[in-house]
């Protein structure tokens, strides 16, 4: 490893005993260390209002760590760097201490005033305690300071704003962080290589060749134990005002002169201002929401949203949403991107599926012609599948359909960085390509209001989907009036070349 690529950082880590730090963040971190990714000039400050102690708190991770990964090599050495701070974060007080101990740390390991503030707690705290790390000294460093943010940044328009404008005073935008964990999939970054890297498909890659694209990120699970949550967000704000709206970003933006953070980040703006904004009556005819009720998997009865835990009886949350979003520009005009997000649904996976056009005419009568698809894998599994019309085996010119595909398994697949690694490596780079800027986030919500704003004025016809199921049958509905229908995703699974 490159000693100039080791990191060297002091971690503050707000909400250090909570399920995404155990599942996520220590097991990535982790990652890094044992890559040799991370120097030995590094320290990870926990913080929280439990009361723990060193020691304890050094288990806890070193538990998180082997139950996550399995793997317990050099583990007493790596969770050596691991400090506990018990916190209000209230309380000035509180933060003289914790600037105390990072300044100990600081000195102890030679961290040259680095320090990311990782905020993996409930959004509503965000604010306060930037507003604390300003005033009570611990963002006055030598070296860089960074803030991580996870999603939900904001509810809506306004409240995202306010909260900008509060993380602003302590921190500048180009030291903000904000996290969208699908913008550290594997095949999510691989969306930008497969356009702009392959000649045979740059040049296709518009309303001439492609005659729509689908994305659908679906869930076999319900919400569980995160009904509180969910009943104040649903799948509008859950899943499209980020992950799907920066796929369809990804997936429909010009080239960039350059890969450099600003130039990427210009041209995905450039995508969400584009983007034809629907409100009131016009909802109808471009969104199509849905609400689980029971159905049956594998013999097991799944209850309705409505009967799930903290769920109101008579909610009108939506837990699936699908879309037919337009990019009103010289490239994709014509062309509809189609999404689809949903818990309870007959399979978990995320898949992008481009259609390109038929061609003019039909040689192969014998048979009908399957359009050409271009598949990108994103979850459970990881790769790009291409459906050709070749010819089988024989003395007829019958064309069958073909596929070519590439996965990242065995070997590719261990080496495969997790989501939070990658994301977390990057922000001690300092490089933000894979995060969410602020006019990104400020685009992106005064799309979805608007829908909000509409949804909110009628009582949805709920439960409109069975457990199990692929959604409403109106989504089907909303592809079937253009022409098109959804690919039955289960089906299209990459093959394994591996075998």
């Amino acid at each position: 490893m490159d000693e100039s690529k080791k990191m060297t950082s002091l971690i503050m880590i707000f909400g250090a005993t909570g399920d995404l730090a155990k599942r996520k963040l220590f097991p990535s971190l982790y990652r890094l260390f044992d890559k040799g990714r991370l120097s030995d000039q590094f320290a990870v400050v926990g913080v929280a209002r439990r009361p723990l102690s060193n020691e304890e708190f050094q288990n806890s991770v070193k538990d998180s760590v082997v139950s996550s990964l399995g793997k317990d090599e050099k583990i007493d050495e790596f969770a050596s760097h691991f400090y506990y701070h018990s916190h209000d974060v209230t309380n000035s007080s509180s933060y003289q201490t914790l600037k105390s101990l990072a300044n100990d740390l600081d000195e102890h390991y030679g961290l040259q005033g680095n320090r990311m503030f990782y905020l993996a707690m409930a959004p509503e705290f965000f604010g306060t305690i930037a507003l604390h790390l300003k005033s009570d000294g611990l963002t006055e460093v030598k070296g860089y300071k960074r803030l991580v943010i996870e999603k939900p940044f904001g509810h809506d328009l306004p409240s995202a704003k306010k909260l900008n404008e509060q993380i602003r005073t302590a921190f500048s935008e180009e030291e903000i962080y904000r996290i969208d964990h699908y913008l550290g999939k594997e095949m999510v970054r691989n969306i930008e290589v497969i356009r702009f890297a392959n000649a045979i498909f740059e040049p296709l890659w518009n309303n001439r060749y492609i005659a729509n694209i689908q994305i659908t990120s679906s869930e076999t699970l319900g919400v569980e134990e995160r009904g509180r949550y969910y009943e104040n967000s649903g799948a509008l704000r859950d899943m499209v005002q980020n992950h799907m709206l920066q796929m369809v970003a990804l997936l429909a933006m010009e080239p960039p002169i350059s890969l450099k953070t600003e130039d990427v980040r210009s041209e995905k703006v450039r995508v969400f201002r584009s983007i034809r904004n629907i409100q009131g009556e016009e909802v109808n005819n471009y969104f199509v929401r849905g609400q689980y009720g029971e159905g049956v998997v594998e013999n097991e009865k799944l209850p309705a949203y409505r009967d799930e835990p903290m769920v109101d009886k008579e909610s009108n949350t939506e837990t699936f949403v699908a879309a037919k979003i337009m990019i009103d520009n010289f490239r994709w005009a014509g062309v509809p991107f189609y999404i689809r997000t949903g818990k309870r649904m007959a399979t978990k996976t995320t898949k992008i599926v481009v259609q390109f056009k038929d061609i003019p005419m039909n040689l192969y009568y014998q048979r009908e012609l399957n359009p050409n698809l271009l598949v990108v894998h994103i979850q459970p599994e990881e790769g790009i599948t291409l459906h050709l019309n070749a010819k089988k085996a024989g003395v007829h010119l019958d064309a069958y359909e073909e596929k070519l595909s590439f996965a990242n398994t065995g070997v590719n697949a261990m080496n495969t960085p997790e989501g939070y690694e990658k994301l977390l490596y990057d922000c001690m780079r300092g490089d933000a390509t894979n995060f969410t800027h602020w006019d990104e986030v400020a685009y992106s919500w005064n799309f979805v209001d608007k829908i909000s704003a509409a949804w909110t004025q009628s009582k949805a016809d709920y439960p409109n989907y069975e457990s199990g199921s692929m959604g409403p049958k109106a989504a089907d509905e909303l592809l079937k009036k253009d022409g098109f229908s959804w690919w039955h995703v289960d089906e299209l699974d990459v093959i394994d070349l591996c075998k």
